[in-house]
This record gives structure tokens, C-alpha cells and sequence, in this order.
């Protein structure tokens, strides 16, 4: 027995030296330390030895194996710290390779444009507010003096939910002047810019989705005077000092009167062609629109609470995408929202 334990000995050493992964450590282990391994099988023999070998071979058996086991953990040892090291060795990164240079993006140019109006408006005393795109009925046209029939109100115009036509995506930002004035006392000085919809067709400058900026003052004395003033400051700090506009007279059934100012086409400038061919975006006119205003008109400001023979005001709309157009020199406005890098990149 006593040859035995020596040669599983020295065979279970050399084979744990030769052993290169875990896996091939854990097959020895258990062949020589198992339930069924080969120390295991001399020591089950034990029984045949006299009274006096059993002590020696016993000591000498637990010898054997406190060597194989210190030998184990050993060559675990080692094998880890191996495998470890490849692994680092494989996934080892130079720290001196120059990185790859991340390419920050920038404001939309629609965004670049409507900031730059909100400072001025802020630097002009206007507080800034938000309202729902999902709107009534009552906001969107009737509290704003458009009755049943209006054509603004038809389906072939405005973007319903319902079958009895209460709840709409709101065709203007101008709801926000009743939600305000319903909730603020006079003085008021507010701008509201946000989402609107229409059926509109999609052309140079027409979207069904677009963004207005609502305007609405209401004190005092105010007048006509006021609002184009307002306008002009407005249009030559956001166009510069030369900027051409003209105002036309119009009618809106919440203003009296009502106005819309254009902006001299800023691809033509004002010729209304090009190349003796009709200028594609402002269709030969010479001019673009930029927004519809007015004086709020009595009924609406009654609406709302406010006392017409005490206070008057003035309100207007204008087209973010229009102002982005003319500021940028931007000559269709789907250019806008087709998302094209090749286009966005040049702001």
C-alpha cells in the first residue's frame, strides 16, 4: 500500500503540473479525491491492514492528500492568474490612440429662430406661456367671436375628434389669448407660441402641422398706434433696420380692425421673378406673409371678463416657419421638416 500511495503521488503531481484549465482541474480532483477516486479506492482498504500498519498508512494517506489538495489550489491559483492575464492582454485598450471625435449636434433652425423672438419679446416686458394643442370649440372659435358657419370651422379645414365637433387640434395659437385673459387682470402682456394644425396643402410655404407665436396686450389707451409700432420694432431687430413690410387690411371676426403684415420675399426681393421665371416662394407676389392682427375685439374681451369701454388691446399671429424662412433665407418651407442633415448642418 505503502507504493501505491507514493505513486498516486507523484502521478497526481505531475498531472496537475501539466493541467492548463480550470476545467482540466476539476476532472483531476475529482479522479483522485472523488467519491470514487483513486486515493479514495486505497483508502477503502485500509480494513485488510493489521492494528499497527493502519496508524502509519493512515498518516501517510492524509500526507497524500493534504499534498494533492495544496497542489490544486496552487495550480488553481495559477491558471486563474493566467487566464486573467489573457484576457487583459486581449482586451487591453491604448490610451494613447486618439479617440474618435464626437460631433455635437446643434439647435434646429425653426428653435435658433424662435428663441432669438422670444428674448425680444422678453426684453419688451412679455411674459412667455404655453396652452393645449388638443383644444374646444368654444376656445379655438366661438369665445373668439367665429360663429357656426364659419368656414374656418369646416372639416375640410380643422382636424375634429369628435362627430359634433367640440374637441379639435386648435387651428391658431389665439385660444391662448381667451385661456389668459380668462386667468390675468388687465394690464396683460403675453406671447404664446406652440403646434398648430390645418388641412393646409403642402407647398412652398404652407404645412398642415406649423408653429404660431400669439401675441395679445391689453391696457388702457391702447391703440392701432400701438400694435404697428410694436410690429416694426419687432420685425427690424429680428430683419434688420432695412427690413421691407408693408400692412394690408384684412378681417378677422376676433380683431376690429384687422390687418396682415408681409415681408418683402427675401429670394426675389420683391420682384416677384426670377430668371424671368415666377419666384417659387412667395408665387410671383413679391411679398410672404407673416401674420394676421388687429385690435381684440370688444365681444371677445367681454368673453373674457374685461370691460371694453375701459380696455383695449391689440393681439396678433405670425408663422414661426415664415420668420424662420425669411430670417435664414430659407426658400421652402418643407425644407424645414423633411430632417435632412445636408440641410440643417448649414445653421
Amino acid at each position: 500500500m505503502k507504493e501505491q500511495l507514493e505513486l498516486i503521488r507523484q502521478n497526481a503531481l505531475a498531472a496537475l503540473d501539466a493541467a492548463g484549465t480550470p476545467a482540466a482541474l476539476e476532472e483531476l480532483r475529482v479522479k483522485l479525491l472523488g467519491k470514487k477516486g483513486e486515493l479514495t479506492a486505497v483508502l477503502k482498504m485500509m480494513g485488510k491492514l493489521s492494528p499497527e500498519e493502519r496508524p502509519v498508512m493512515g498518516q501517510m494517506a492524509n500526507a497524500v492528500r493534504a499534498e494533492i489538495e495544496a497542489k490544486l489550489e496552487e495550480r488553481k491559483a495559477a491558471i486563474n492568474a493566467a487566464v486573467l492575464e489573457a484576457k487583459l492582454a486581449e482586451e487591453a485598450i491604448d490610451v494613447t490612440i486618439p479617440g474618435q471625435t464626437v460631433e455635437l449636434g446643434h439647435q434646429h433652425p425653426m428653435n435658433m429662430v424662435l428663441q432669438e423672438i422670444k428674448e425680444i419679446f422678453v426684453g419688451l416686458g412679455y411674459q412667455v406661456v404655453d396652452g393645449p394643442e388638443v383644444e374646444l370649440a368654444s376656445y379655438n372659435f366661438t369665445r373668439l367671436n367665429i360663429e357656426e358657419g364659419h368656414p374656418s370651422r369646416d372639416r375640410s379645414d380643422t382636424f375634429y375628434f369628435d362627430d359634433n365637433d367640440e374637441v379639435l387640434l386648435r387651428t391658431q395659437t389665439s385660444p391662448m389669448q381667451i385661456r389668459f385673459m380668462e386667468n390675468h387682470k388687465s394690464p396683460l402682456c403675453m406671447l404664446a407660441p406652440g403646434r398648430v394644425f390645418r388641412k393646409d396643402e403642402a407647398d412652398a410655404t404652407h404645412s398642415p402641422m406649423f408653429h404660431q407665436i400669439e401675441g395679445l396686450v391689453v391696457d388702457e389707451h391702447i391703440t392701432m398706434g400701438n400694435l404697428k409700432d410694436a410690429l416694426i420694432t419687432i420685425m427690424r431687430k429680428i430683419y434688420g433696420a432695412d427690413a421691407q413690410m408693408r400692412f394690408r387690411p384684412h378681417h378677422f371676426p376676433f380683431t376690429e380692425p384687422s390687418c396682415e403684415m408681409d415681408m418683402q420675399c427675401h429670394k426675389c426681393h420683391g420682384t416677384g421673378e426670377i430668371d424671368g421665371q415666377v419666384c417659387s416662394t412667395c408665387h410671383g407676389e413679391g411679398w410672404i406673409e407673416l401674420l394676421g392682427a388687429g385690435m381684440v375685439h370688444p365681444d371677445v374681451l367681454a368673453n373674457c371678463g374685461i370691460d371694453p369701454e375701459k380696455y383695449s388691446g391689440f393681439a396678433f399671429g405670425m408663422g414661426l416657419e415664415r420668420m424662420a424662412m425669411g430670417r435664414l433665407r430659407i426658400t421652402d418651407l418643407r425644407l424645414i421638416f423633411d430632417n435632412d442633415v445636408r440641410f440643417l448642418n448649414q445653421f
